[in-house]
């Protein structure tokens, strides 16, 4: 199993916020947009890669804004992708739930706040540290727990 933190891009108030408050819309606290929008690349990037990947929420309303954002890429970058229960029997490239998964999948991309007790069904699995200093602990222990698994982490820059 590979585990990898996604640590937070720098702030650079010189960068244009345009793009991404389209895409995700004003309504949004500030804090999860970056990871939201990432998550939703990272999405892209494996399923241009052919890997199955399972993204797990929090709950249904989290789902359903993944979901949102994923719709809203431009037609040269759509993913297939589907919320849990839609779609083909099998799934989409991309799953997307609040509920573990019914059908095996390569990358689980974690949202929530736990590591999952599926979370060794899958071979990579990517989380991330938030960006706000008082969130970061939660991502501390997720990266106790993986280590208590036997698996060392990788941390990777957001770009």
């Amino acid at each position: 199993m590979q585990v990898q933190f996604y640590l937070p891009k720098a702030a650079d108030p010189s960068e244009a916020s345009a793009d991404r408050s389209e895409v995700l819309g004003d309504s949004r606290e500030a804090k999860g947009n970056n990871q939201l929008l990432l998550a939703c690349q990272l999405c892209a990037a494996m399923y241009r890669q052919n890997l199955k990947v399972f993204v797990y929420c929090a709950n249904q309303q989290d789902a359903e804004q993944v979901d949102e954002v994923l719709w809203q890429f431009d037609a040269h970058s759509f993913v297939p992708h589907n919320l849990v229960g839609e779609g083909p029997a099998r799934g989409a490239p991309v799953e997307i739930s609040w509920l573990p998964p019914k059908n095996n999948r390569q990358v689980l991309i974690n949202l929530t706040a736990a590591v999952p007790a599926f979370a060794n069904r899958f071979s990579q699995i990517i989380e991330f540290v938030p960006a706000a200093e008082s969130d970061k602990d939660i991502a501390r222990q997720k990266y106790k727990h993986y280590r208590q698994l036997g698996v060392t982490p990788q941390t990777v820059q957001a770009s």
